[in-house]
Parts: structure tokens; sequence; C-alpha cells
């Protein structure tokens, strides 16, 4: 059942809700959460899909937020509100409002949004395109418990995870770290078959996968090794290769569907590793709403310190090197024992912390 409102209210639009489970049949409310989507007009589509399938693992209320841009001065001066409502088989297994907001409502959708999420419900909010910089300090992002992006729909996926680091806050998530879920579950269930100790780890995936670096980061910070980050042709990660004290563990996936557990002295084997889609991903992230604190981890470990790691330990010998040669000069020494007694010590106080700070 849809109910097309224009020009309306907050109030309007609960009273629609009630109508439309009444006319139905269902007059009571059984959903677990809210989810507000906020999306362009371009992307409302595929986002509404996605919800209304993860709908069926998660009843809930969604709120579909579509800033519409104001072409003329006074249309942006001149506040309107448009909803669609939808409840029944046309919602999934929840209920679904669309909210077009003109001019200056645009501006304060927060203020749209508050009078039509759950009492008593926890509050997601997702944006498919177009996430801000600071999701916590969003509006929107404030009012909710758990806050979804997708760093691989930015121009920039690789400076996005930087960014998505520096303002990070409890609660944060993001669409491409959980699109490697599968590879996290699947690498932590070969090392378990095998004690052993890793040396370094190599990430093979396509160019401006922000996947892949999050799952090359999460790796380096877990391990404690060098991480290579390798580039492939795709579709999406291609294969994780690690050195260990037991031999080589390879996971390759070069189809995107059908992958190859490769473990030294044992026979490899074919496991199911495809690409999920966005109602899947949705649905996980629902499953959980208290902040991801391996993420987080993840994120802070930073994009820069990839392919880094090898060449600082490499390098790391050298320096003690060059300076302890200061130490071995002779020279102040042999003055001081040429010099009287007094001077000899006066020199010697004054040179005392130039000793230390060179044998430092």
């Amino acid at each position: 059942m849809k109910i097309d409102l224009t020009d309306t209210t907050a109030g309007e639009i609960n009273k629609a809700l009630v109508q439309g489970r009444r006319a139905i049949g269902t007059p009571a409310v059984g959903m677990v959460l809210t989810l507000v989507i906020v999306t362009d007009e371009e992307n409302a589509y595929d986002a509404l899909k996605a919800a209304n399938d993860a709908s069926r693992e998660h009843p809930s209320r969604t709120l579909v937020v579509i800033k519409r841009v104001s072409r003329s001065p006074r249309d942006r001066t001149t506040s309107r509100l448009d909803a669609e409502v939808r409840v029944g088989a046309d919602a999934g297994t929840g209920e679904t409002v669309v909210l077009r907001l003109y001019g200056e409502a645009a501006d304060h959708a927060d203020s749209v949004v508050l009078p039509l999420l759950l009492p008593d419900a926890p509050v997601v909010v997702w944006w498919p395109v177009n996430a801000p910089l600071d999701p916590a300090k969003d509006p929107l992002g404030a009012l909710a418990q758990r806050r979804v992006t997708d760093s691989y729909a930015s121009e920039q996926p690789v400076r996005e995870l930087s960014a998505r680091a520096a303002a990070y806050t409890p609660g944060d998530t993001d669409l491409s770290w959980t699109r490697i879920t599968p590879w996290r579950s699947m690498l932590a269930a070969a090392l378990d078959q095998v004690t052993c100790e890793v040396k370094g780890v190599e990430v093979e995936g396509e160019e401006f996968n922000p996947s892949c670096e999050l799952l090359a980061m999460w790796l380096a910070d877990r391990l404690d090794v060098p991480v290579k980050r390798s580039l492939s042709s795709g579709p999406g990660l291609t294969a994780v290769r690690m050195d260990t004290s037991q031999g080589p563990i390879a996971l390759d996936r070069a189809d995107g569907s059908l992958a190859t557990l490769s473990i030294e002295g044992q026979p490899a084997r074919a496991v199911a590793l495809k690409r999920r889609d966005t109602a899947e991903l949705i649905a996980e992230e629902l499953r959980r709403l208290d902040p991801d604190d391996t993420y987080a981890s993840a994120l802070r470990f930073g994009v820069e310190r990839l392919n880094t790691v090898p060449q600082q330990t490499s390098e790391a010998p050298a320096e003690p090197v060059g300076e302890a040669e200061p130490v071995a000069e002779p020279e102040p020494v042999e003055e001081a024992a040429k010099a009287p007694a007094k001077k000899a010590a006066a020199r010697t106080a004054k040179k005392a912390p130039a000793r230390k700070a060179a044998a430092k």
C-alpha cells in the first residue's frame, strides 16, 4: 500500500503510517530499529531495494531522506516536504517513508526525521553515497547509535579511509570493511590449522579498492608483520599470500566467486567466497549495533604505513652506526689531559652533557 503526501508535515506522515497499518490489518508495530538512508534521487532506488531485502531479517522502519536541489533563489527560501508512505508488501516486512526535502527544509533534515523515529528503538544511519567526512557530527548521524558509510562509492576511496580514521567515533563503520568479513574468517581459520610464525603478507587486488587496503591494514595490525599491497585487474580482492615458518599459505580468488585455499603440506581446497550484494552487507551490519573495535584498530593503522614497513626494517641497523662515530673522537679527552687540573675539571664538566648526548 502506498500513500502519497504533498507539502506535508511529520504529524501527517505519522497519521498515514497508522492508517496504512490498519488498512492492511496489522495495527501493531513489530519493528526492531529505524534505518535512515541519506541519499540522492539517482541512488535512492538501489538503496531502498537493498534495505527492503535486509528487512526480511531485521524488520525496521526505513526513512529515505532525499535532499532536492533548488534551481532558483526563490525555491531555496521556500520549504516543502513531500512524502511517500509504503506499508505491507511494498515495504518488505517493515514500513518505508520516502522523504523529499526542498528549500530550507533540506538544511534541517534532522528536525524532519526526529518525530518519525521509532520510540525506544536503536537508530542506524546509512549513507550509500556522499557521506560526510565526520558522520558522528552530522545532524542526522548524531541521532544514531550506528553510522554506516561506503568509501568505495567516493571519488578517492583510499584518501577517504584516512579521513575516516581521523574522524572515527565509536559506532562508525564502512561497507568496505563488511565486504572482507568472509576473507578475515577464512584467513583466521587457515592460521588456526597450522602452528607457525607469519613472516610477511601480500594482499593482491584491484587499484583504488578500499576493501583491499582495509584487509592489508587488518593483517598488519593483528600480525605485526610487513604487508605488501600489490595490484591486479580484479574483480575486487583476488589473493592473500602469507609467508610462514611452516611454508606459504595462500587464498586465491581469481573469478570473484570461488577461491582456492592452499596450505603447505595439505591438499588445496576450493572454498565459496563470492562477492556479496548490498542487501547482504546491510543485513550483516544490522546484526550488531555495538562499536566495532577491530575495525577501529585496523582503520587507525593507516594506509600510508603499508609497503613501508620492510624498508624501515632494513634501514634500521644503519642508524646506530652513524650516531656512534662522535663517541670515538679522542680530541676532547687529549686536550683536557694537557691543560692544568683546574681547567681540565672545568672543561670536563662542560663536555660531559655533549658526551652523554653522543653516547645516546
